[in-house]
């Protein structure tokens, strides 16, 4: 039976595709029928179809004793969003990002603990996945017994899904290996997971009040997204040339070479995603290809100038710039900032990216951070002596709010997270002083 989300062959008798998850249409037991999955009785004989109770408010799968809802996992501001505008979402075709993941050797791992003792495992790790993916607006689409189904761009639209998608799996990566950790020393096995992306069309089908969502793939692009969690290493994140073209730049990819994969007739190149990269804003990306000539904004650099001698005499300034979009403000701010760079003047940046919002303080926690020369691969001990030092060294009475600030900046003692991602588009003006 072909699946009707990614197109992936199952064999007969199965309830739930074996490449992405999704539920498969049943086979009415009297007559043979199929039946779409939300048909409760047969079409072709009026029987009542047996053994979809799962399918309306949660999934049941036959690999696990979970049976998550996606409108209870979900934050009410995005359930809200969606179900209010799911009229004119559905039949709509979307640019997204398709995410999955899922924990490898789940049914071995599942030997070595008791049924109850599972299910906590598992329900923890599906929290620690939804809230990942709900970090960055992205939806849980699927459950599908030991991993989930996402998407990001839809049916929320997102410009920068690709982006947002690869910033959750790497928080998910970096929460689940603490996960693992735990479990390894609870109960002495390797807990590990792998993650998929791939982007492309799909067209929103039905949106349940559940959430449940029915999606056709155009180019098999839930299909790919599905083959690269499949053939991705434990603790692995892969994802195809589609999403690598999306976020060049941005992150920190490996190319690993071309990979002949089901149902794709021609090689398709596989990279692995490693980390953050150097490149912050679409403007700096530009900005490697190389920018056009810089012309006229004469009256603006003017009055950027003349609130910077303002400030190095000791008059603090807050200079705001206001445009449309697209009119160069980003441009004009990276302009001054290289004159006030060639003039030995400390320059200080923080960014308000679309993701952020869902972390309070961000524009600030990262200044603060920039100031303190902190960046995310530090461990919290050494960013700890590198805040402690430049405060104390300022005043003495700065070692009584250390704790404070060590908590504020996500470096405290009890804290094993290092510093958020510090990605966005829009720069902050720059600041005198050392």
């Amino acid at each position: 039976m072909d699946c009707s989300s990614c197109g992936f062959e199952n064999p007969q008798n199965m309830r739930f595709c074996g490449a992405c998850g999704a539920t498969l249409p049943l086979a009415c037991a009297g007559c043979g029928a199929v039946n779409p999955v939300s048909f409760k009785f047969c079409g072709g004989c009026g029987a009542e179809i047996k053994g979809l109770g799962a399918r309306g408010s949660g999934l049941r799968d036959s690999r696990s004793t979970i049976t998550p809802n996606l409108l209870s996992y979900t934050p009410r501001h995005l359930a809200d969003k969606i179900l209010t505008s799911r009229a004119t979402l559905e039949g709509e075709r979307k640019q997204v990002t398709v995410l999955f993941a899922d924990v490898k050797g789940s049914m071995e791992l599942a030997e070595q603990v008791d049924p109850e003792e599972w299910h906590k495992i598992l329900d923890k790790f599906f929290h620690i996945l939804t809230d990942g993916v709900h970090r960055f607006e992205g939806t849980v689409n699927q459950y599908t017994g030991d991993g989930i189904m996402a998407l990001f761009g839809a049916p929320i639209a997102h410009e920068d899904h690709a982006q947002r998608a690869c910033y959750a799996a790497l928080h998910l990566r970096d929460e689940l290996r603490r996960y693992a950790q735990e479990l390894r020393r609870e109960h002495g096995f390797d807990f590990a997971v792998r993650i998929g992306l791939n982007s492309g069309e799909v067209v929103v089908g039905k949106i349940g009040d559940d959430l449940r969502m029915d999606y056709t793939a155009q180019g098999h692009t839930v299909g790919l997204a599905a083959r690269m969690e499949h053939i991705a290493a434990a603790d692995q994140i892969y994802l195809t040339a589609h999403t690598a073209a999306l976020v060049s730049g941005y992150f920190t990819l490996r190319d690993l070479g071309e990979f002949r994969i089901k149902g794709v007739r021609e090689p398709l190149r596989v990279h692995a995603l490693e980390g953050v990269g150097a490149v912050r804003t679409r403007l700096e990306r530009s900005q490697a290809r190389g920018l056009s000539r810089f012309v006229g904004r004469v009256r603006e650099m003017e009055s950027l100038q003349v609130a910077l001698a303002h400030a190095c005499e000791g008059q603090g300034q807050v200079v705001g710039i206001v445009g449309a979009a697209g009119v160069g403000k980003s441009r004009l701010c990276l302009e001054f900032a290289e004159q006030v760079s060639a003039k030995s003047i400390a320059i200080q940046q923080a960014h308000c990216p679309p993701h952020g919002k869902v972390i309070p303080l961000l524009p600030a926690l990262e200044l603060m951070r920039g100031i303190f020369g902190i960046t995310e691969r530090d461990a919290p001990q050494a960013a700890r002596e590198r805040i402690a030092g430049r405060l104390v060294l300022l005043d003495e009475w700065f070692r009584e709010l250390l704790p404070v600030v060590f908590d504020f900046l996500g470096v405290g003692e009890a804290t094993a997270a290092g510093p958020p991602r510090r990605h966005g588009s829009a720069s902050s003006l720059p600041s005198c002083g050392a």
